[in-house]
């Protein structure tokens, strides 16, 4: 499997074995870059960010910009990814980011990601994107006692500063009207959320980005980056591209070395995800499973979970830690252990996809979209980027134009260097042994 830390490039690399890719066509890809050519803005990675960048650039600022894809559209985390739209990204927490900076930044970041899911909303009712929406609504799922009183505190405090769109469900609640979930102690509930298909809306994005008349060059490689005197020059196998400006966009599935604003800042972390047979009627009932809600869990090394449309049920955690590793099906297995645990009555249920996935985590917990002598980015969603990648497209665009965008860390701080980054995948080793053991004991 491809690994940021170790492969070069994710050229000609081999693309997931998912439920989507299973379940909607790539379609052809568009032709490989095969010229010199000249624009405005060269967008690196057709994913989520990387199109709805080039389509804000492109429909809102009029600038000439090209996205270049290394794979086909398809091939990265925006279509591995467990399909949920929630309202936030990164690691922090509100009480968290108050205490860092303060309670107004922290009320400016929670409208910018509760803008984020209603933009990716309104994208698919827009533009009729079919990406099999589900109904809205997002369940935290309290793993201890102790979890419990946590969520309870957390909403009081939601509630106090930033208003209501989210309650605390009791343990009978959530067994009564949601799952009847066999390690719960009772959940909170987000209105603002939903699950979708990841492959057909990045395909919607794809093809409103066609439609606006942007260039995508697939199967296309940076090989080189060259900067001169303000310009730009990105030389492909059979082309080259010149660029005011360059924009990246591959978040994890950037290689280790690309350029000095980027490299070594970010964490490339392994999800993996598991998808069951469809689900009976029988068998549903007897799981109390009686939503198709998104739901995640308080672990340090969370479980994520929902009822697809065709009653699959889907069931994602974390991975490997290096990539060579990342087959080696134990990692499936333990994914439908947790899964048994959580719903015993699925025991029985075989498991009809296993893939996985790369992820971008900060060193700050938080993303960053920044943009600095002709080089912008927008990395370390942390595994939450379905949502926020599109509000992250629109702020980059505005910046690249020469938009104000709202004085929050988000848009005014550059990503910070990893410490030590030589051993960072040790470190991630400790931190998952730390995390299984508090989880056991909290």
């Amino acid at each position: 499997m491809y690994d940021p830390l170790v492969n070069k490039s994710p050229f000609q690399q081999e693309f997931a074995q998912s439920y989507w890719a299973d379940s909607v066509s790539l379609g052809t890809a568009q032709a490989s870059l095969q010229q010199s050519i000249q624009t405005d803005v060269a967008i690196i990675g057709g994913g989520y960010t990387g199109l709805m960048t080039a389509y804000y650039l492109a429909t809102e600022h009029g600038l000439d910009c090209v996205v270049i894809e290394a794979n086909q559209v398809g091939f990265g985390a925006s279509a591995r990814n467990a399909g949920f739209v929630l309202k936030g990204s990164g690691r922090l927490s509100y009480p968290q980011m108050a205490k860092r900076w303060d309670l107004s930044i922290a009320k400016g970041i929670f409208n910018e990601f509760g803008e984020a899911v209603e933009r990716v909303e309104a994208l698919i009712s827009e533009n009729q994107i079919d990406c099999n929406k589900q109904e809205n609504g997002y369940l935290k799922i309290a793993h201890s006692a102790k979890a419990m009183q946590q969520l309870t505190s957390a909403n009081e405090y939601m509630q106090s500063h930033f208003g209501g769109d989210s309650q605390i469900l009791s343990k009978q609640t959530l067994f009564d009207e949601y799952m009847q979930h066999h390690q719960a102690h009772g959940a909170l509930r987000i209105n603002k959320g939903f699950g979708i298909h990841p492959l057909k809306l990045l395909l919607g994005y794809k093809k409103l980005v066609q439609s606006a008349g942007i260039p995508i060059y697939e199967n296309t490689s940076i090989g080189d980056w060259i900067q001169d005197q303000g310009r730009h020059r990105l030389v492909t196998a059979q082309g080259e591209v010149f660029a005011n400006k360059v924009v990246c966009c591959g978040n994890a599935y950037l290689p280790k070395r690309f350029n000095p604003q980027i490299d070594n800042k970010i964490l490339p972390i392994l999800s993996n995800v598991i998808v069951t047979e469809p689900l009976s009627s029988d068998t549903l009932e007897a799981a109390g499973l009686k939503t198709h809600q998104v739901v995640m869990d308080t672990r340090i090394l969370k479980y994520y979970y929902r009822l697809l449309p065709d009653n699959r049920l889907l069931f994602g955690g974390r991975g490997a830690v290096w990539g060579k590793d990342a087959a080696n099906p134990k990692y499936g297995q333990r994914l439908k252990r947790a899964l048994d645990k959580a719903f015993p009555a699925l025991t029985q249920s075989k498991v009809d996809y296993n893939w996985t996935g790369w992820i971008a985590a900060a060193f700050d917990d938080m993303p960053h979209i920044f943009e600095k002598n002709g080089v912008g980015y927008s990395l370390g969603y942390c595994g939450s980027g379905v949502s926020y990648s599109v509000q992250a497209g629109y702020r980059l665009a505005q910046s690249i134009a020469g938009q104000p965008v709202p004085n929050l860390p988000l848009y005014s701080s550059q990503l910070p260097s990893v410490p030590f980054s030589h051993f960072r995948r040790w470190g991630q080793w400790a931190y998952y042994h730390y995390g299984c053991i508090k989880d056991a004991i909290l």
